[in-house]
């Protein structure tokens, strides 16, 4: 993301001394001993935990370790702009022995999809570790799980730099990465979860190079024609209770068929319903073969996003969260509505 000009990389400010404290030294030990690691994003991956799995990969080399980056399912074309991030496989090399798994973004193995299927062995618990930032993620002691981070990238960013990693390494890979992650979580920023430390590690990754303008252009404001008219399907059938309390729509196998686009192009719909003056709560549900998956937004000061997720299984954070529900869409939308509803009466207007 340079056009091929040469980029300056100054030293890191020191900015973040204080934060350095917040990596547990357990899994900084854990990182430093493991010469081969293999580093894992959730399923239906998104750009934090893919930042976070090449930022560990990157950091994993920089130590003179053998790293993989793998996620169970392809990478979205929209993140096809970020360095390195073909190298992403979708199982692990063959033949190559693992001594760690570092499972990025994710509460537990359960959510890195069917490459856990494919390779039971290298999951065991006693052979992984959670770099997770989810507040509904019931951590192990191994595990390190930090609900006040904005992203992943944010705490790999410490990590790096605990491991006396500078974020510039890999010509500055490491803080493009970071930076989409960070980016991506956040909406540049415009979510609350976005903190001073959160924009402390923006800023470090900025001063080492990273293009947050340009990053932010390609994940936020640029989208393919086809991509438009499938938001527009979508935005077509947005329904609200009498109130307004509460807003939904759906996204359909239909949508995708008739506009030429695949499920990854459903990207940021739901933050385009989250803009809703009046609702509280916003769902978009996707039709899934054997199951509905459910995406919730709230807003700051109403509904945890997390116990109307929990109520179908699922977790996240109190204004971001997500679910597989397993039944059909059309079954799906009305006991989700209801339980929304339900819990939006609980708050004080």
């Amino acid at each position: 993301m340079t056009d091929g000009l040469p980029v300056v990389r100054p030293a890191v400010t020191g900015r973040l001394d204080a934060d350095l404290g917040d990596v547990p030294g357990a899994v900084v030990e854990r990182i430093r001993a493991a010469r081969s690691i293999l580093a894992v994003s959730h399923e239906n991956p998104d750009g934090d935990t893919l930042g976070a799995v090449l930022g560990i990969a990157t950091i994993a080399e920089a130590l003179g370790a053998h790293a993989t980056a793998v996620c169970s399912d392809p990478v979205p074309p929209l993140y096809g702009f970020v360095r390195g991030i073909h190298a992403v496989r979708t199982d692990p090399e063959p033949g190559r022995a693992y001594d760690l798994t570092i499972l990025c973004d994710c509460a537990d193995a359960s959510r890195v999809g069917a490459v856990r299927d494919r390779h039971p062995e290298l999951f065991a618990e006693d052979r992984t570790i959670s770099i997770d930032h989810h507040a509904s993620n019931a951590p192990r002691p191994s595990d390190w799980v930090d609900a006040t981070a904005a992203a992943t990238c944010e705490m790999v960013a410490l990590l790096a730099l605990r491991l006396g990693i500078p974020l510039g390494a890999a010509d500055g890979a490491l803080a493009d990465a970071l930076m989409a992650g960070i980016v991506m979580d956040t909406a540049t920023f415009q979510h609350p979860n976005a903190t001073s430390r959160t924009l402390r590690v923006a800023g470090e990754l900025l001063d080492v190079g990273a293009p947050l303008a340009d990053i932010s252009r390609r994940l936020y404001r640029t989208k393919p024609e086809a991509q438009l008219r499938l938001f527009g399907r979508v935005m077509a059938r947005l329904a609200a209770t009498p109130d307004g309390r509460v807003a939904w729509s759906d996204l359909r196998d239909a949508d995708l068929a008739e506009t030429g686009t695949d499920a990854a192009m459903s990207e940021g719909i739901i933050d385009l319903l989250s803009q809703a003056e009046e609702a509280e709560v916003m769902l978009l549900f996707k039709e899934r073969p054997t199951e509905t998956r459910l995406s919730i937004r709230t807003k700051a000061g109403g509904v945890d996003a997390t116990e109307l997720a929990g109520m179908f299984g699922g977790g996240g954070h109190a204004r971001a969260a997500g679910a597989s529900v397993p039944v059909a869409l059309d079954d799906a939308i009305a006991p989700v509505v209801t339980a929304a509803v339900v819990l939006a009466g609980r708050v004080a207007r």
